[in-house]
C-alpha cells in the first residue's frame, strides 16, 4: 500500500460536484416555478377584481399584461369567462391567467416535458 493519498480529496471533489450542482440548480428552479405561480395567483385576484367592478375584457387583460412581470409576457394566456358583451350584475367572472415554465436544470425536462403550464384561476361576482 502506498502512504501518498495527495489526490484523494480531488478524485472525490471532481465526483460528488456535478451532483451537488444539479441539486442547487434543481432547488432554483423549482422555487423559480413557486414564484411564478406566487405571482400569478397574485394577479389572477387583482385582474378578477376588475372583472366585478363592470370592467370589459379589454382593461382587465391590458390589467394584467401590466401587472404580471414574467420574462416573456407575450406568453402569458388570459382567459376570462363569460365575456363582457354577455356578462351582467349578480354573474360570477372567472379569469385564468397561464404561463409556461421552462426549467433550467438539465434532466428535468425530460420528466415533465421542456415547459410546463402555470395555471391559476379566481372568480368573484359582479356587482
Amino acid at each position: 500500500m502506498r502512504n501518498n493519498e495527495k489526490g484523494q480529496s480531488l478524485v472525490e471533489m471532481a465526483l460528488v460536484l456535478p451532483i451537488l450542482l444539479m441539486l442547487v440548480i434543481g432547488i432554483i428552479d423549482f422555487g423559480k416555478l413557486f414564484y411564478t405561480y406566487m405571482h400569478l395567483h397574485l394577479a389572477t385576484q387583482e385582474t378578477v377584481r376588475l372583472g366585478g367592478l363592470g370592467k370589459d375584457d379589454t382593461e382587465i387583460r391590458a390589467f394584467a399584461k401590466d401587472y404580471v412581470q414574467v420574462k416573456d409576457s407575450s406568453l402569458l394566456q388570459i382567459g376570462i369567462t363569460p365575456d363582457s358583451s354577455t356578462r351582467d350584475s349578480g354573474q360570477y367572472v372567472t379569469v385564468t391567467l397561464s404561463y409556461p415554465h421552462t426549467f433550467m436544470t438539465p434532466g428535468i425536462g425530460r420528466l415533465f416535458g421542456d415547459t410546463i403550464p402555470v395555471e391559476t384561476n379566481s372568480t368573484i361576482r359582479v356587482e
